[in-house]
């Protein structure tokens, strides 16, 4: 009996795997690390009406995609410190799932990767790659060349996280800003 050695199979005929996926953070570890004084996380998730939707859209240059947005509000105490927001954007052919810390004032505060399921492109979870969003907002510095570098081998990976914080950081401004 023949045997077929199936990673040279693969190999010919171009099948790919997707067995690369690493979680970095769950939702809750992500909610502490980018609120540390944080006593409390509410569910504050959003409905947006399709005029909130037009909005998002006129300000982001991105469609909006989805009405529904998971968010949590961080609170400390009775005071509220900002809003975790959850989000997947498809990378160069699998989902990278993240999470988007923003301030009351509609501005970025912090990014964490928590999955990310490509073979390559994993620079993207590098802290000096994810500290260009901090104090970023939806009028300006959102976009890969103004104000977002992107990495040399995970291009499709930084575009496509840069616009999700770009999309949400549009929500902050329409739903979330004080």
């Amino acid at each position: 009996m023949k045997q077929i050695n199936l990673a040279a199979l693969a190999l010919a005929t171009g099948a790919t795997s997707s067995a690369f996926a690493t979680q970095y953070l769950t939702v809750e570890q992500a909610q502490q690390v980018m609120f540390p004084d944080a006593t409390s996380f509410r569910d504050a998730s959003l409905q947006l009406s399709g005029e909130q939707m037009k909005q998002v859209e006129k300000i982001s240059g991105l469609p909006a995609r989805s009405v529904g947005w998971r968010v949590f509000a961080a609170y400390k105490g009775d005071s509220q410190l900002g809003y975790v927001v959850l989000d997947d954007v498809v990378g160069k052919f699998e989902l990278i799932s993240y999470a988007v810390a923003v301030n009351p004032d509609a501005s970025i505060k912090q990014i964490e990767i928590l999955t990310y399921r490509e073979s390559h492109g994993f620079e993207i979870k590098s802290q000096a790659w994810r500290k260009q969003f901090v104090g970023k907002t939806a009028a300006a510095g959102l976009t890969i060349g103004d104000g977002i570098a992107s990495i040399s081998g995970a291009t499709l990976s930084c575009t496509h996280v840069t616009d999700g914080v770009r999309r949400i950081a549009a929500i902050a401004q329409v739903m979330l800003k004080k």
